[in-house]
């Protein structure tokens, strides 16, 4: 397909180096915006040149993840490893254009560096790909836009050293008895020759500019220190009637009030992450429901989660196993969704088979009732804002641009011990 010193692997080379350097830039872009503590849409497609859309839960759940950047405790977001990434395409966008352009003129040196340090974006690539696959559950969209861009890359790479071929010449002279140019003949030499010391040359500058864009990124990141306790604190620590639920924790060191909705997707991320982080595990948990669901939150008008009062009253009911029904209720979220949107008879018949009729009838009981509505003057009483989750630590209210990718850094500021 491609003939001796082919100029077409350099080319898809530079193709593969310039679209890695698009997305790694969306997906920098994207994390530098949250930087002025605010919510923004994010770019979420394989089409370069989209907009940013508030439709992107993937790519969300990727930024908010432990996995997205680096020094999280000692920078508000932390470094976010794409920046490494737009560092590295840059790289390899000049030196495919080198290629593309010397063709069979580049030194054999230039080639072999680039066929083998051209492969290492895919190991990476491969690296966060699993991370993906088996830790978020979810591929977002720009990653595997840099994914692909990290393979057509090493792929261009490799074919370009596969064709990396010499034509072979006669020696002088041709005309000798016993001449065979099957044997004999030699290949000609036609690039030129470079000092061995070039490629640890280029090896630093690659060095270089992929990690000069992380060092400007952290000596600009403005501090947020000072706006870690600027979101209150909570009026009433403790409801009257002693009827929220106490989550048991194995090594509970830290009280805690969350207010979530079994059926809110932002609960269920920010739960799993505290779990995966071993965060949630060192918290005194307090949880108040509040399910945003009209059927019994006087403060809405139309539910926002169909369904949500009713699983929030059947972890009332779990008691001792509050814990592992709330878990239950985030781990199948979309089919309780899907179940809450089709009626309270499906939602109660799909209740039913896994956790049997006694949590039926205690969900039809009128003191579950009472005491998920003191949940909810709980939360009024507080001035709770209607929408989930909140997240007290002590008294203290965490701002809900500190939830997601500052969660680490606001952590490590007011309560560090849950990060040891």
């Amino acid at each position: 397909m491609f003939g001796p010193n082919s100029r077409a692997p350099a080319a898809l080379a530079l193709f593969a180096s310039l679209l890695g350097l698009v997305f790694a830039s969306y997906s920098t872009f994207d994390y530098a915006k949250h930087l002025d503590r605010r919510l923004h849409d994010v770019h979420c497609s394989f089409i370069p040149g989209l907009p940013a859309t508030a439709e992107a839960e993937a790519c969300r759940a990727a930024m908010y993840s432990p996995y997205s950047a680096l020094l999280r405790e000692q920078y508000w977001g932390g470094i976010p490893i794409s920046l490494f990434a737009l560092g590295a395409f840059t790289f390899f966008v000049g030196f495919s254009l080198y290629l593309l352009i010397a063709g069979g003129g580049a030194p054999r040196r230039a080639v072999i560096f680039f066929a083998v340090i051209g492969v290492t974006p895919l190991l990476v690539s491969l690296l966060m790909l699993g991370i993906s696959v088996t830790e978020l559950g979810t591929l977002c969209n720009t990653c595997v836009g840099i994914y692909v861009s990290s393979f057509l890359l090493a792929l261009g790479g490799m074919v370009n050293l596969l064709t990396l071929r010499e034509p072979r010449v006669a020696p002088y002279p041709p005309d000798l008895a016993g001449y065979d140019p099957r044997r004999d003949a030699v290949p000609a030499s036609t690039r030129p020759q470079v000092s061995g010391l070039l490629p640890l040359a280029w090896l630093t500058a690659l060095g270089l500019v992929t990690i000069v864009p992380s060092l400007v990124y952290a000596s600009t990141v403005p501090d947020h220190r000072p706006y870690l306790t600027k979101c209150g604190v909570i009026k009433q620590a403790e409801e009257k009637n002693d009827t929220l639920v106490k989550l048991r924790t194995a090594r509970a060191m830290q009280p805690a009030t969350l207010f979530e909705d079994p059926l809110c997707p932002t609960c269920k991320a920010f739960h799993e992450r505290l779990v995966q982080e071993d965060i949630f595990d060192k918290l005194n948990v307090q949880l108040v429901l509040f399910p945003l669901d009209s059927a019994c939150n006087w403060m809405l008008d139309r539910p926002l989660h169909p369904g949500a009062c009713t699983v929030s009253k059947a972890v009332l009911c779990g008691g001792e196993r509050a814990r592992e029904i709330l878990e239950w209720a985030y781990s199948d979220q979309e089919y309780l969704t899907r179940a809450g949107k089709a009626g309270e008879p499906t939602l109660r018949a799909v209740i039913q088979e896994r956790w049997g009729p006694d949590m039926i009838r205690c969900i039809d009981d009128r003191m579950t009732e009472v005491r998920l509505n003191r949940h909810l003057h709980f939360a009024s009483d507080n001035s709770i804002p209607v929408s989930t989750p909140q997240v007290y630590l002590g008294k203290q209210r965490i701002c809900d641009e500190d939830t997601d990718i500052g969660l680490r850094f606001t952590l490590g500021q007011l309560a560090p011990e849950l990060l040891r």
